[in-house]
């Protein structure tokens, strides 16, 4: 029985997040380190969510340019499936031109939000100019806030970006 109840004064302060929330708003940008196994990323974001933030999950494959993805207007271009329209646009198929993903989101956030916070997994493949990249959008735009999932490990940790770029360097 002591077990359990000791168990129970416990776990609400693992889940809490409140380090992981306040860590965020001093810093702008994380670097996130989670259990492969998953679990733990929903956890933090429910936190994020119930403490006023809005999230945007996406992963960091195949983003292209991330200035234009995030905070301009950027041309897409889908798969053709086998069928091309020759006659209007060639052999390389229609473009269609999409809104800034951050940007927007941001305009539509409601008065009572803190910000929008930009989950990206898969960061890894990220270049160092493009981490520099997402640490000087949080500085340009207060309300936005970036968690970048770099890789896994035994437990959820985690530690400002700027921080890694300066041992890499």
């Amino acid at each position: 029985m002591d077990i359990i109840s000791n168990h129970k004064k416990i776990m609400p302060l693992l889940t809490t997040g409140k380090s992981f929330i306040r860590d965020l708003e001093k810093s702008s940008i994380l670097a996130v380190y989670a259990p492969l196994e998953g679990g733990f990323e929903g956890r933090y974001q429910r936190r994020l969510r119930t403490s006023g933030y809005h999230t945007i999950n996406f992963s960091a494959r195949g983003l292209g340019d991330l200035s234009s993805y995030l905070t301009g207007i950027h041309g897409v271009r889908p798969a053709h499936l086998g069928k091309k329209n020759i006659d209007q646009e060639g052999a390389v198929g229609p473009t269609y031109f999409i809104p800034p993903i951050a940007l927007s989101q941001l305009e539509n956030l409601p008065v009572s939000s803190k910000g929008l916070v930009l989950w990206i997994i898969e960061g890894f493949v990220l270049s160092n100019q493009e981490k520099e990249y997402l640490i000087s959008l949080t500085k340009q735009q207060p309300k936005i806030k970036v968690v970048l999932e770099l890789g896994g490990e035994r437990y959820f940790r985690w530690q400002t970006l700027q921080s890694i770029l300066d041992i890499a360097a």
